[in-house]
This record gives structure tokens, C-alpha cells and sequence, in this order.
């Protein structure tokens, strides 16, 4: 198995745009080539459980590894995700488990680019990788802290996600514009802003036409409810 860690990881300093998508698309670069290697020894994309452990040398190798405690203070844990609010309640820090990628880590670095392109006022930054409570690695994605209001309704949801070109299926939360497919877009992941605008913080996203529908279904507490 190749073990190419050429990827170059972005600075520190405060350039913007390597900031947003440096280290993810350093990430998602070295992801790829252990899928490569193993679809050209193993004939195989089943490979998460693989390059999760290869992504935890590489954050340790290239700094990129962080001490949960040092996050801030622990907030809650959802379906995929572990919380923890910065102790200036700039930020919120989330523990990523990967939960939604079948087998392997493409959908889960896909879904952060486009969460961002759909959503740039909560977007993610990937700053590094974690081991969580529970002692899964995760990625650990930082967003903006959300001043709000209050819940966004379901009937307020449905009207922006129309407004951004997707329309409703049947299930609850689960919109599609052919090219991606958006799951969880419910009240209690998208917020109304004290500015009156909706914050979407929590979704999850599938491209159209790659099993996103039956993934979901199969790993997400609220659908199987």
C-alpha cells in the first residue's frame, strides 16, 4: 500500500482561502490515494475503517491531531456528531464520526464543500482530526456560533430551501435538486438568526444518484424512528 503523505497542508496564517479549504482538500487528496492503493491491490472501494486509521498517522505526522480538551467546554452529541462550544462563544467545534460515509471517506469531504457552497454563512472548517469520547477519530469541523432567535419553522425551511432550487420529497427534511440530495433540513438543525436569516448548521448531503437515500435510512436515528 502507497504511503505517499506529500499532501501539503496550509499554513497558519491568516490567508482565508486556505484556511476554508487547505487542510480539507489535503485530507480528501490523502484519502484518495489509500483508496487508490487498495482499489489496485484489493479491487475494492470498501475502505473506510482503513483510511480512518491512515488519516490518524497522517494528522499525527502532519500536527494536525488536537486534544479534544482543548477545544472548550462539551455541549451535546448528535447522530454523527460530538459538540463543544469555545470557551468565547465564537465557535462551535464538532467531532465528526464519519457516520454518514458507507464505505469510504469521499461523501463525508464531499458534503463539507458543498454545505459550504450552499451555506456560507455557517460554513465548516476543517482544522484537524480527534479521537472522541467514545475513541473513534473524527474530523474536527468548526463553524460559526449562531446568534438566534429561535428554531426555523418546518413551513420556513421548505420556502428557503425552494429559494436555493430544491424541492421537497416526501419524507421530512429531505430535499433534492438532482444533483444533491440534502436529509435532516428540520427545525431543530436550522436556525432562525437574530438577523431573521436561516442557519442551517446540520445537514446531510448525498450527491444525487449514489445510495445517499438508503445510507441515511439505514444510519440515522431519525429515520429509523
Amino acid at each position: 500500500m502507497s504511503n505517499d503523505n506529500t499532501q501539503q497542508i496550509p499554513s497558519q496564517g491568516d490567508n482565508r482561502e486556505n484556511e476554508v479549504g487547505g487542510l480539507l482538500a489535503a485530507a480528501s487528496d490523502f484519502a484518495r490515494s489509500v483508496l487508490e492503493s487498495i482499489q489496485a491491490l484489493a479491487g475494492t472501494t470498501s475502505c473506510k475503517g482503513v483510511q480512518i486509521a491512515r488519516l490518524k498517522d497522517w494528522a499525527i505526522q502532519h500536527g494536525c491531531w488536537i486534544d479534544k480538551d482543548t477545544l472548550g467546554t462539551y455541549s451535546d452529541r448528535g447522530s454523527e456528531n460530538e459538540v463543544y462550544a469555545s470557551l468565547d462563544s465564537r465557535f462551535v467545534y464538532k467531532l465528526n464520526d464519519f457516520r454518514y460515509s458507507d464505505d469510504n471517506l469521499f461523501p463525508f469531504f464531499e458534503r463539507i464543500s458543498v454545505h459550504n457552497e450552499l451555506f456560507p454563512d455557517c460554513e465548516y472548517i476543517l482544522i484537524g482530526f480527534a479521537e472522541n469520547r467514545d475513541g473513534k477519530t473524527c474530523a474536527v469541523l468548526r463553524q460559526p456560533f449562531i446568534l438566534s432567535q429561535r428554531e426555523a419553522t418546518q413551513a420556513e425551511i421548505d420556502e428557503e430551501m425552494e429559494q436555493l432550487g430544491f424541492h421537497k420529497e416526501q419524507d421530512e427534511g429531505y430535499f433534492t435538486n438532482s444533483d444533491y440530495d440534502i436529509f435532516d433540513a428540520v427545525p431543530n438543525n436550522v436556525l432562525k438568526g437574530e438577523d431573521g436569516h436561516l442557519y442551517f448548521i446540520d445537514t446531510i448531503i448525498f450527491k444525487s444518484g449514489t445510495g445517499g437515500y438508503d445510507t441515511y435510512h439505514s444510519l440515522s436515528p431519525r429515520a429509523s424512528k
